[in-house]
């Protein structure tokens, strides 16, 4: 049954950047998953508690995206190795400070918003406003998090510097 108004040989650009996308969440959500574990210092309670808040949501998005991938009639990868293989994030050292793993996370999510914008590109020109739809709210929500993760990293010394900066321009 074609339950979709969309033709199977179509869709399969938009399977494959999924795909890449899923791969991409997997190693994200592993790295995730690593620093909760492995996080150290006077961070540890803000960024272990954060790590599994991120990584819980991970996991979530790692479900839907192989779900979308099925609703479309494909298969989603779903063995470590190939996701290792296509994925453009990379796995991390636990070895690296709380800062590090910060500025690691922030990285990654470039990446992953760019593969999000790959996904929507090549949805919108088979007209697949299910994942269009799906991805767009995960982009606002992953560009809300790195905010936050870049907020963290910043010392109360950049605040100042800033209102030092506002204050010399009004004179």
């Amino acid at each position: 049954m074609n339950y979709l108004n969309m033709k199977d040989e179509k869709l399969i650009p938009v399977v494959m950047e999924l795909n890449s996308l899923l791969a991409d969440y997997n190693i994200y959500y592993q790295k995730l998953r690593s620093f909760h574990w492995n996080v150290l210092g006077k961070n540890f309670f803000d960024l272990h508690i954060q790590f599994e808040d991120m990584y819980n949501d991970a996991k979530v998005k790692i479900d839907a995206i192989a779900e979308r991938i099925l609703t479309l009639r494909h298969h989603p990868v779903s063995n470590f190795s190939d996701y290792l293989k296509i994925s453009s994030i990379e796995e991390a050292s636990v070895l690296a400070t709380d800062q590090e793993m910060v500025e690691i996370l922030l990285n990654d999510h470039k990446t992953i918003l760019a593969q999000m914008t790959d996904v929507i590109a090549k949805s919108e020109k088979v007209g697949d406003e299910g994942t269009i739809d799906l991805i767009g709210a995960y982009i606002r929500e992953l560009e809300k998090s790195s905010w936050m993760l870049n907020a963290w990293s910043k010392s109360s010394d950049d605040q100042l510097k800033k209102e030092e900066i506002k204050s010399e321009a009004k004179s």
